[in-house]
Formats: structure tokens, sequence, C-alpha cells
């Protein structure tokens, strides 16, 4: 470890970052390029990583579990320089067909869960010098589409709140939103066959996605990356 390492605090010490689904897919990709460039991955999920990281379980849709998992780990750590919410859940189908529970736990997980992580770990964030926050909406944040009320509704509203929050932590603590498109991940494996992609269809590693998000990280001080949109050549939803 360098002090030129893109998640190295100010080439002092490790930077300790936090994430949310950091057990699978984006989450766990981004857990992985953080350690790999000599920072802490401090993850929060329902289930444990396979990577042997800090982590503790914890339930989004349960705000106060949420928060204390967020305060568990920050105080054993000794603190948090950063955040990534890359936790997200779906619900596909007509609004009618798809139950009221499961629709509501996706608002709950995507948009609330996102909500209580960055409130809870703000204190912390404001007394670090470099504190960030990345969130991660989606391109359906821009763009409605048939079947998907609920992961629309979420992802937009992750838009307009990183948006706000932006602006209420100017100077305090930088904030920046990635918009990925479509990833090779299991988000799509529960789904009914015609709400998965094409067998040829076009999808970004999580390694890539991830490597964006860590790029956002490794900003001076005073350098903000406000908003990334990282997709495939052909991403359907993009523009």
């Amino acid at each position: 470890m360098t002090a030129q390492s893109p998640v190295h605090h100010e080439g002092k010490r490790v930077m300790n970052v936090l994430i949310t689904g950091g057990a699978s897919g984006l989450g766990a990709a981004v857990a992985r390029k953080v350690a790999d460039e000599g920072g802490r991955p401090l993850v929060l999920d329902r289930h444990p990583p396979k990577d042997e990281f800090e982590h503790m379980q914890a339930d989004l849709a349960d705000r106060r579990c949420a928060e204390r998992a967020v305060h568990g780990l920050a105080r054993a750590a000794g603190g948090l320089n950063a955040v990534v919410t890359a936790a997200g859940i779906d619900a596909c189908g007509p609004l009618c067909d798809v139950p009221a529970e499961d629709w509501e736990r996706v608002v709950q997980v995507n948009l609330l869960g996102t909500a209580a992580v960055v409130r809870a770990a703000l204190p912390y964030l404001e007394n670090e010098p470099h504190g960030r926050i990345v969130t991660v909406a989606s391109t359906l944040g821009f763009r409605a589409v048939s079947d998907a009320t609920a992961y629309c509704a979420s992802s937009f509203g992750v838009v307009g709140f990183t948006r706000a929050l932006a602006a209420e932590m100017a100077g305090k603590v930088a904030v920046t939103m990635v918009v990925p498109g479509g990833m090779d991940t299991a988000f799509f494996d529960d789904r009914a066959d015609r709400y998965k992609p094409a067998p040829d269809a076009e999808l970004s590693r999580p390694e890539d996605v991830a490597a964006t998000i860590v790029f956002a990280l490794s900003q001076p001080t005073g350098c903000e990356v406000r908003e990334l949109v990282v997709c495939p050549s052909q991403e359907p939803s993009w523009p």
C-alpha cells in the first residue's frame, strides 16, 4: 500500500469505507476494489460476505437495525471516511399484481434504507476532512418503464435525495451519485423470464462499475465527481 493508493486517506491512514449490499453483486465488487487499493471495507448486508471483511448483518428495511449496524461498524473501525450505498432490490410486475408488501419493501430498502444509512453515517463523515458519500441509483431513475413502478419510484427517489444532499453537504461532505445500467449480477436471477435480460444482452461487469466508484472516492479534497453514468455501450435504458 502506498500514499498514491486511490482510497488511502490523504496519504496518512487507511480509508474506512462502509458499503451496503457488500456481500454480493456490485457491493461485493466495491468491497474487493477498496481492499485491493489499500482501503478497509466495512460491509453492511443481510448476509455475511464471502470475503473475510469486517461486517454486520442488517436489514435495510428496518431503519433502527440499519442505524445500529452503521454505528457498530463505525465505532469498531474508529470512524468512517466514506459510505457507498450499493444495496438494491426489485419487485417486477404490474402495480396491481405485485403484493403491496413486496412493492413497499423495494422503496424501504432502496430509498429509505439509503437515507437511513447516510443519516447515521453523517456525524462520522462530517468529522473527517475528506468524508465522502457515493449513492447508487439506476438508469431507471431517469427513465420509467412498464412493470417497474417500485424500482423506478425508489430510483427516482435516490436521484432526488442525492442531488438535494449534495446541495446540503456542499463544503462539508462530498456527495457523488453513480448511475449504472444493467449489470451482470444475481440481481435478475429470481425474476420471471420475461423480466430477465435477453441471452445476448450486453451487461456491465460489476468490477468495472466498482472501479468508477473508487475513482469518485479518490478525488482530492475540494474536488467532487457529482454524477457518473456507467452503462454498456448499447444500454437500452439510456438515454
